[in-house]
């Protein structure tokens, strides 16, 4: 951990300063927790920042100093000296507390990034706040770690969460989540995942698309609520990531197994056979995935699924947004009242089904009300109703198809509602709602969100942006033949 050097105290140490400052805090808190009830003349008095700012200034001035902090990097030859209290920083870090119990001068060893905060760390232990930018944010985090600082770790954790789509240069939130494995913080991995899956489009053409680990990639291509453009948009980018990385050809073959092929079109398959360097060099190992999209374009999709199973996810589409797959739609003012649009998607992914449309009728109600909330008459007044505050209401987004068709045989809907928000001045998918034909809509739509408000999180100038995909998902009729 730390390396320690330094001597024995004398018997007396320089206690004055600090305990006097402790003593005018634990003073300030007396008096704001006295009991003033029945009293219209109490006051609080509240000394509280000039408390914070003579802190910060016994740390500069090191007035009253009873121990020394060296940081050593291999960045420069000289430690940076820190003239520091040992009670206070004993009352923010156990590990501090151990390090100082028998010596005054203590040398720790740092790396680069993190002695290069190590001045705005200590000042979080004598003022409890610190202000970090993006790239910060990981050594901070390790020092609060290392001298376990709970309070401000978890506070670091938090920024991370919350800031995921900032803007940076180079990208930030692929190497956060390779930190958040690392120290194993799951609620941060999980965050860092969904914002990549739901915003995949953007990543791809960023820098820190490169920095991408295989067991992140592979993470990514399990999963079915990618948002991008298409398959195609997805292959072209793996391909990319293969030819930087060039992994071992296991990996390489993984990877590309992990494409959903029959998403793609037929003419785009036979280019990519034709023309792709990556595809050519691992032919051998996904023939057998190509050959089976080709054949499920050919077919029907009823005939198709009597001799494979298409109950697995290469047959399942991930979040399009190419137009064949559903609609944009920003609805201007959406509190003001109803609205309605409609649309088209193609019927399947098949080929067989290219022809096909499905009209999608799609109704917004800002301030629908569920039945336990709708007015009734009361029994005690004759003719009175139940008052109703419109606030009791919650937006609603109902999809149904427009017709009913014997083409539906073997193909069942979903459908994904995407709510994009203006995060650090980019469109960004904060929500995807899922549901399927069974349900018209979904239960949970946007029920947090105030759209009332202007300022509301979920409005980009007074409008709510909305993508609604149509998964259309095939299913065996007939038990598939061994």
């Amino acid at each position: 951990m730390a390396r320690l050097t330094g001597t024995r105290p004398v018997a007396t140490r320089r206690w004055g300063c600090a305990a006097a400052f402790l003593l005018l805090l634990f003073t300030v808190q007396a008096a704001q927790k006295a009991d003033f009830s029945g009293d219209s003349t109490a006051a609080t008095i509240n000394h509280s920042l000039t408390l914070l700012q003579r802190l910060q200034e016994l740390l500069q001035n090191g007035n009253g100093s009873d121990s020394v902090l060296r940081v050593r990097s291999a960045a420069s030859d000289e430690p940076k000296v820190f003239h520091t209290h040992q009670l206070l920083l004993s009352l923010q870090s156990e590990v501090f507390e151990s390090l100082l119990r028998n010596q005054s001068v203590v040398t720790l060893y740092e790396p680069p990034e993190t002695a290069a905060l190590f001045e705005k760390f200590i000042r979080y232990l004598y003022c409890g706040g610190v202000s970090i930018l993006l790239h910060q944010a990981i050594p901070m985090h390790q020092l609060a770690s290392k001298y376990r600082v709970w309070g401000l770790q978890r506070g670091v954790a938090e920024y991370m969460r919350t800031h995921l789509a900032s803007e940076s240069s180079q990208g930030h939130v692929v190497g956060w989540y390779h930190y958040a494995v690392r120290v194993g913080d799951a609620a941060l991995q999980e965050s860092c995942l969904q914002f990549l899956a739901w915003n995949l489009s953007a990543v791809l053409g960023s820098a820190e698309w490169g920095s991408v680990s295989v067991e992140l990639l592979l993470l990514l291509l399990e999963r079915s609520d990618l948002v991008l453009h298409s398959e195609l948009e997805l292959y072209t980018a793996v391909e990319g990531w293969l030819s930087r990385r060039q992994p071992e050809a296991p990996v390489a073959e993984r990877v590309l197994r992990a494409i959903r092929y029959p998403m793609i079109a037929p003419s785009q398959l036979f280019r990519l056979q034709a023309q792709s360097a990556v595809l050519a060099r691992h032919r051998a190992a996904v023939q057998d995935l190509l050959f089976q999209a080709f054949q499920f374009h050919a077919a029907s999709p009823l005939h198709f699924a009597k001799y494979f199973d298409v109950n697995c996810s290469m047959f399942l589409p991930r979040n399009y947004l190419a137009p064949s797959w559903g609609s944009q739609w920003v609805i201007t003012n959406p509190a003001r009242d109803d609205r309605s649009t409609s649309f088209q998607t193609q019927l399947g992914p098949s080929s067989h089904d290219a022809g096909k449309r499905v009209t999608w009728n799609v109704l917004f109600s800002p301030r629908w009300l569920p039945v336990s909330l709708r007015p009734v008459y009361s029994d005690s007044v004759a003719g009175a109703i139940q008052p109703v505050r419109i606030e009791d209401g919650r937006p609603r987004l109902v999809i149904t198809p427009a017709t009913s068709s014997p083409d539906f045989a073997g193909v069942s809907f979903q459908k994904t509602v995407l709510v994009g928000v203006r995060q650090q001045g980019r469109v960004l998918v904060k929500h995807a709602y899922s549901f399927h034909q069974s349900s018209d809509e979904a239960a949970d739509f946007l029920v947090h969100a105030d759209l009332q408000k202007r300022t509301s999180e979920y409005l980009i100038d007074n409008s709510l942006h909305l993508h609604i995909i149509i998964k259309p998902v095939y299913h065996s009729l007939i038990k598939v033949k061994k």
